[in-house]
C-alpha cells in the first residue's frame, strides 16, 4: 500500500472516530429513553466526553511522547474500542458516562496522532493536503454519520450503531498494524511549556473567544434533535434529512472560512461571523415554529459555526507561528471545554424551556464578539502607535 492510500485509510478511520463522537447528537432522545434519564441528563454525556478529550488528551500525549506514532495510533484505537464495547455491554447511565470518558480520551489521542502521521506520510509540499484529508473524515461524520445513526436508531436500536462502529474500529486496528510504519516519537513537550502560552494576552484572549463561541454552538447542537422534534414537530424522516443538511452546511462553512480570510482578512471574518452567528440564534428563538424560516436559519447557523473554526486556527497560527503545534492543541482543548460547558448549561436550560438554548447560545457568542472586538481594537491601536514612533 502506497502512502496516498495509507492517508485515505486514516481518513476513513477518522470518519468512524468522528461518528463515535457526534452520533450521540442525533440519537440523544433515544439514548435518554433507553437508560431512563431525561434528555438534559443524557446531554451530559457530551459534557464528560468533551472534558475527557480536553484534559486527558494532552496528559496522554505527554505520557506517550516517546512512543512511536504507529503504536500510539493502535493505543488510541484500542481505547476507543474499549469505550465502545463498554457502551453497548454495560448496563445503566453511570457506566455509559464512564464509557464516554474513555471514548473522549481515545478520540483526542487519535485525532492529534492521525494529523501528525498523515503529514509525515505525505510528500514534501503536500502535508497540508494530507492533514485536510484527515479533517475531511471528521467532517464527513457530521454529514453522513449523524443522520445515518438516526435512521439506524429509528429502525433498530441505538446500540446497533455502536456495534457497527466497534466492528469497523477493530478492522481499523488490524489495518493500522499492517499498513502504518513505525516512526520515532517526537520530543515530549511538558504541560508547563504548553500552558505557558496562556501568559501571552493575545493568545489567552483568542482562546477565550474560542471557548465562548463553542459554548454557543454546543448549547444548540447538543439538543438539536429534541429541538427539531418538539419545537418544530418533525418526524423521524424529517429529522434525518435536516441532520444531513446541517452536515453539508458544516462542510460549506469549513471552506468558506479560508476563502473569506483570504479575501477580507482574519479579523473581519471572525467578527462578522460572530455577529451572524449570534443574530441567527436569537432569531431562531422567535421563528422556530415556522419551518420555512427556521430551516434556512439552521443551515446558516451551521455554516457560521464552521466558518469560525479554520479562521480561528489561522488567527492563532499568526499569533504564535513558532509554537504552531502547541497553540493548535490548546485551541482544540478550548473547543472541547466549550462543548462541555455548552452541553452542561443547555442541560439546565432545557428543563424549563427548549427555546432557552437559542438565547443562551446567542448570549455566549455575543460575549465572544465583545471580547474579540476589544482585542482587535487594542491590537490596531498598538500597531498604529508603533508605526508612528
Amino acid at each position: 500500500m502506497n502512502n496516498t492510500w495509507k492517508i485515505y485509510m486514516l481518513t476513513l478511520i477518522s470518519f468512524l472516530v468522528g461518528t463515535s463522537q457526534f452520533v450521540i447528537v442525533g440519537i440523544l432522545d433515544k439514548v435518554a429513553a433507553s437508560v431512563g434519564v431525561s434528555v438534559s441528563a443524557a446531554g451530559q454525556l457530551i459534557t464528560v466526553f468533551a472534558l475527557a478529550n480536553a484534559i486527558g488528551t494532552p496528559v496522554v500525549m505527554v505520557a506517550t511522547a516517546k512512543m512511536d506514532r504507529h503504536k500510539r495510533l493502535l493505543l488510541a484505537l484500542a481505547i476507543i474500542l474499549l469505550g465502545i464495547v463498554s457502551t453497548v455491554a454495560l448496563p445503566g447511565f453511570g457506566f455509559l458516562m464512564v464509557s464516554y470518558v474513555v471514548l473522549g480520551v481515545g478520540t483526542g489521542v487519535f485525532v492529534v496522532t492521525a494529523y501528525a502521521t498523515a503529514a509525515n506520510l505525505a510528500p514534501p509540499g503536500r502535508q497540508g493536503r494530507a492533514m485536510s484529508n484527515v479533517s475531511l473524515g471528521f467532517s464527513a461524520s457530521l454529514v453522513f454519520g449523524v443522520p445515518i445513526g438516526r435512521v439506524v436508531a429509528a429502525a433498530y436500536d441505538w446500540k446497533v450503531i455502536f456495534w457497527g462502529i466497534g466492528f469497523f474500529t477493530l478492522l481499523g486496528i488490524f489495518a493500522v498494524a499492517r499498513a502504518i510504519p513505525s516512526e520515532e516519537g517526537e520530543a515530549p513537550v511538558p504541560l508547563g511549556k504548553q500552558f505557558a502560552l496562556l501568559k501571552n494576552p493575545k493568545i489567552a484572549v483568542a482562546l477565550g473567544v474560542t471557548f465562548f463561541v463553542f459554548i454557543g454552538y454546543s448549547v444548540m447542537n447538543t439538543y438539536i434533535t429534541p429541538f427539531l422534534t418538539s419545537v418544530m414537530a418533525m418526524d423521524e424522516r424529517e429529522v434525518s434529512v435536516i441532520l444531513f443538511a446541517l452536515g453539508i452546511a458544516s462542510l460549506i462553512g469549513s471552506k468558506l472560512g479560508g476563502f473569506l480570510s483570504d479575501r477580507i482578512g482574519t479579523a473581519r471574518t471572525l467578527v462578522g461571523d460572530m455577529v451572524v452567528h449570534a443574530l441567527i440564534l436569537a432569531l431562531l428563538s422567535i421563528v422556530a415554529r415556522s419551518t420555512v424560516v427556521a430551516i434556512p436559519l439552521l443551515m446558516l447557523w451551521a455554516i457560521a459555526t464552521w466558518t469560525f473554526g479554520p479562521t480561528q486556527n489561522f488567527n492563532l497560527l499568526s499569533l504564535a507561528p513558532e509554537a504552531s503545534g502547541i497553540v493548535l492543541s490548546l485551541n482544540s482543548s478550548f473547543v472541547q471545554l466549550g462543548f462541555a460547558a455548552g452541553a452542561a448549561i443547555g442541560g439546565i436550560a432545557v428543563g424549563s424551556s427548549i427555546l432557552a438554548i437559542c438565547w443562551i447560545g446567542a448570549a455566549a457568542v455575543a460575549i465572544a464578539f465583545f471580547i474579540a472586538s476589544v482585542s482587535f481594537g487594542l491590537t490596531r491601536t498598538f500597531s498604529k502607535r508603533v508605526a508612528t514612533k
